[in-house]
């Protein structure tokens, strides 16, 4: 009797979860707003790959910052330097877009990065998170900020 008593209630928790699934809400279409960001990262990345100090001259703010995947704070000058240069090899995925107001927001994705090894130091972590904080500057949306965060600590 009991056995049919764990069957039944098996049973309908099956049921159950395949009505749940059926009602699963879609995901929203992005804004106009978060497409354009979402474009605007994936010109910061292919900028990164390919060394472009001028995109990066031009589209950091003056007092942009960046706080590496070791914690270390950089500021403008030291990122212009080591982005310009190239190489950064980012495959981005899970892009999400948060708007903190009409001229702020974030972008968050991760990434699998493929850098060579820098001389005495290994390749930096293999799996990141990033984060970017954009900010509307007139009619031009601006990176004032950036985050990387390694996300598996095994793969230094």
């Amino acid at each position: 009797m009991k056995l049919h008593r764990v069957l039944f209630v098996l049973l309908c928790s099956s049921f159950s979860t395949l009505a749940f699934a059926q009602f699963a809400t879609p995901p929203k279409p992005l804004t106009p707003t978060q497409q354009a960001l979402v474009a605007a990262e994936k010109s910061f990345i292919a900028a990164a790959k390919k060394g472009d100090p001028a995109y990066f001259k031009r589209t950091f703010t003056d007092d942009y910052s960046l706080v590496g995947f070791d914690g270390q704070l950089h500021d403008r000058e030291e990122t212009l330097g080591e982005l310009g240069s190239g190489g950064v090899d980012l495959m981005p995925y899970n892009i999400k877009v948060v708007e903190l107001g009409d001229s702020v927001a974030i972008v968050t994705y991760d990434v699998v990065v493929q850098v060579p090894a820098v001389e005495d130091q290994g390749p930096p972590p293999r799996y990141q998170h990033w984060s970017t904080t954009w900010i509307k500057q007139g009619d031009q949306w601006k990176i004032k900020f950036q985050q990387t965060t390694p996300t598996h600590w095994g793969d230094w």
